[in-house]
């Protein structure tokens, strides 16, 4: 398969600056993208630009401009510099998110909810409301939202996350729906577990990692690649027919149980 269907191209990437983000945006410049990542910190995007540019070939670029995916000014703002780079946005790849709330259902925290579903829905919905705009006004584009396999089947202790990602995994289906006629394509991934930063407290040992591992048929734990090489294909022509599709990358991990965030409580 050619890497350099997306040569050229202009990509939006949230939460570029560590993690899924920032490898998948390495990808997309050293196949020749010029691809825009944005973050809430300047110095790991600062750290990232450099990063990226040490495989940079085929003509990729990359910028880095601050933004927050809650802010709706900061994503219209992170969607007219990507923009500005080709005078199109070809592809938006939404993988700012997280979880700011852990534990038992009945503990719950509503603030540490709030802001989680306020990160990951509406943050997504955002992204593809200005992304969705700018393509529209251009013939189209692809865009690809980060789920996770907790949002598909449930993962105990990990409610408002698992909660928010079903909610973008509809969101796909919605916007898929909606989007189509003005040739723009939404799809998402479900990673299960990764080795990065953000999964580090448990790739690192312990009774959840093993509990992941029990529970996968492909039982190692994801590389950042792992998923940024599906993120390519959603972002390229190879998938041009696919849309309203959440993928999920994780081992097989669908096919068992969620993992038993429990154990991180004791």
């Amino acid at each position: 398969m050619s890497h350099h269907t997306l040569k050229g191209k202009s990509i939006l990437i949230t939460g570029g600056g560590s993690g899924i983000g920032l490898g998948t945006a390495e990808l997309l410049v050293a196949d020749g993208a010029h691809v825009t990542i944005c973050g809430r910190t300047e110095t790991k995007l600062e750290a990232a630009v450099t990063q990226i540019l040490a495989k940079a070939n085929h003509g990729g670029t990359v910028q880095h401009l601050v933004a927050d995916v809650t802010v709706e000014a900061d994503v219209e703002r992170a969607v007219t510099a990507a923009v500005s780079r080709t005078g199109t946005l070809d592809g938006l790849f939404a993988c700012a998110g997280g979880s700011l709330a852990m534990g038992p259902m009945l503990d719950g925290d509503l603030e540490g909810w709030r802001g989680t579903l306020e990160l990951n829905v509406l943050g997504s919905f955002l992204c593809v409301k200005h992304g969705g705009a700018a393509m529209a006004a251009h013939g189209g584009g692809s865009i690809v939202l980060m789920s996770s396999g907790a949002g598909h089947f449930p993962h105990r202790f990990l409610s408002a996350y698992g909660i928010s990602k079903a909610a973008i995994d509809e969101l796909v289906h919605y916007a898929a729906e909606e989007l189509g006629d003005r040739g723009i394509r939404v799809n998402s991934v479900r990673p299960g577990i990764i080795d990065d930063e953000l999964m580090s407290f448990i790739t690192a040992g312990g009774a959840l990692l093993d509990d992941y591992l029990a529970e996968m048929p492909l039982s190692r734990v994801g590389t950042v690649d792992d998923v940024a090489r599906i993120v390519r294909f959603l972002l390229s022509d190879e998938s041009a027919w696919m849309t309203g599709e959440r993928i999920g990358i994780d081992g097989g991990h669908h096919t068992r149980r969620g993992a038993n965030y429990q154990k991180l409580f004791g």
